[in-house]
């Protein structure tokens, strides 16, 4: 995939152009909401995560589906498209077998955040390891009383730069695989302490997701409606921000749903 791809070709994936079409591959770009359960990080092959759930609801005993989950802990809409034009296995191998693509990240853009991304990468390179766990611990002590004090208002990601990169997501990949849907999500909302609770970021957030989502006609899964629901009930994350199982398997449904909906992909049994 180009470094820099230029306008987007005629097909977009409009569902007309993809009706009736099994789904067997699906494509997430993503943080780690698609790979963290109630305790910890999963191998992406738990089929309990919603991307798995997702695969398995579009699955037929005759055709299977499967989704590759494809991301790290914190990614931004950065990150997804250094990961599509950087990443050889990604623009090489999993992108032209895909169905359907998911941007899923934006979930980690709008939170807050005292220091900007270089500054707060760069703390896990500092040496020797004393600084390095002193400056750790002095970060994650001041994170949620900044994000308090500064209510919100610091992005991790700015709102501009994380429409950019998602337009330049969807462009790359209409222009180099015309005819594959691209998805995005509305960003979840979160209950995190060590963000301080601080919320006043998501509302903004949520209606940027949807004026982008209008403005580049791609289709948006509603994680923000989904996973409200399930804030601070029993099997959650106790880190505020990632989801229990039954919120894993509500997203799951639900994203099958307007999956298939959008690409009039025939119900079937699941698969196994």
């Amino acid at each position: 995939m180009a470094e820099q791809p230029t306008a987007p070709a005629p097909s977009t994936g409009e569902p007309g152009e993809r009706a009736g079409r099994a789904v067997t591959e699906i494509l997430l770009l993503t943080d780690s909401l698609a790979f963290h359960g109630p305790g910890m990080g999963e191998l992406t092959t738990e089929p309990r995560l919603w991307p798995n759930v997702l695969a398995a609801a579009l699955s037929t005993p005759e055709q299977p589906c499967r989704a590759t989950i494809f991301g790290r802990r914190g990614w931004t809409a950065r990150d997804a498209w250094f990961a599509l034009t950087r990443d050889p296995h990604v623009y090489s191998v999993l992108l032209p077998r895909a169905d359907v693509v998911v941007l899923a990240v934006g979930g980690m853009d709008y939170l807050p955040t005292i220091l900007p991304t270089h500054l707060r990468e760069g703390i896990r390179l500092l040496r020797p390891r004393p600084l390095r766990v002193a400056a750790t611990t002095l970060f994650r002590r001041a994170q949620p009383l900044g994000s308090r004090l500064l209510a919100g208002k610091w992005r991790t990601l700015p709102q501009s730069l994380t429409d950019h990169y998602l337009s330049r997501c969807v462009a790359g990949i209409r222009h180099f695989h015309p005819g594959t849907p691209v998805l995005g999500v509305v960003p979840p909302p979160h209950d995190a302490l060590g963000y301080g609770r601080v919320r006043a970021g998501h509302p903004p957030a949520v209606q940027a997701a949807l004026d982008w989502g209008r403005q580049a006609e791609v289709e948006l899964l509603r994680l923000d409606e989904w996973v409200q629901p399930f804030l601070g009930t029993p099997g959650m994350n106790v880190d505020g921000i990632h989801w229990g199982w039954d919120c894993h398997r509500a997203v799951g449904e639900q994203a099958a749903e307007q999956v298939r909906a959008i690409l009039t992909v025939p119900a079937g049994e699941p698969a196994g």
